[in-house]
């Protein structure tokens, strides 16, 4: 527990040393694209409010979820670091302001601050990790179980409590499920006392 409280508290003094670096937000309406595939990294991307998901996409048009931004994040560093052409898109779920950081000036917070870089090893390693588990999950044909997995995980970073910031939507989208399967599976997790269904949202017991 006092890991994540010390990581939010460095993600909080990032996105205020930023702007007392005099970084400015540009700000994008629900929807907005901020990248897309093929695109050459430019920058990476830190949120001061808002939401982003990344996304790939069949060629029936739907989205695949692979990770979702909240604020004090940031996003876009893999293929800045290994200059390679972003692979999926990145939309804004709702208003947000973002601050883009040029290679340049990302590479010397790096250097200049330790307790950041160690932050941005922590966070490929947990990117890795989710990416691993859910090629695994993708292969099993059961789609509870894919659920289950799915829910636990993202749990992680949920208190007792505290509902799940995600919806049936964009679980369907992250485990490859139509929303009426995944529906139906949290209602019976919820049934089996896994979780907590208050007024539609997904609760951590």
């Amino acid at each position: 527990m006092l890991i994540l409280v010390d990581q939010v508290l460095l993600q909080i003094m990032t996105i205020k040393y930023l702007l007392d670096s005099n970084f400015k937000p540009t700000s994008y309406k629900k929807g907005d694209v901020i990248y897309e595939p093929g695109a050459q990294p430019r920058a990476v991307y830190f949120i001061k409010s808002g939401k982003v998901r990344m996304v790939t996409v069949n060629d029936d048009g739907k989205e695949f979820i692979q990770g979702i931004f909240k604020i004090n994040e940031y996003f876009g560093e893999p293929a800045l670091l290994l200059n390679k052409p972003y692979l999926a898109y990145t939309i804004a779920t709702q208003d947000s302001e973002i601050i883009a950081v040029k290679g340049e000036d990302f590479l010397k917070m790096l250097k200049e601050h330790p307790d950041f870089s160690m932050k941005l090893i922590q966070t490929l390693s947990h990117r890795l990790f989710y990416k691993s588990m859910m090629l695994e999950e993708l292969a099993n044909e059961h789609a509870e179980h894919r659920i289950r997995t799915l829910v636990a995980y993202l749990f992680k970073d949920v208190e007792h409590g505290q509902d799940l910031k995600i919806t049936r939507q964009q679980l369907a989208d992250m485990s490859g499920l139509r929303v009426e399967t995944v529906i139906r599976i949290i209602k019976k997790l919820s049934d089996q006392k896994e979780l907590k269904l208050i007024r539609g949202k997904i609760i951590k017991i």
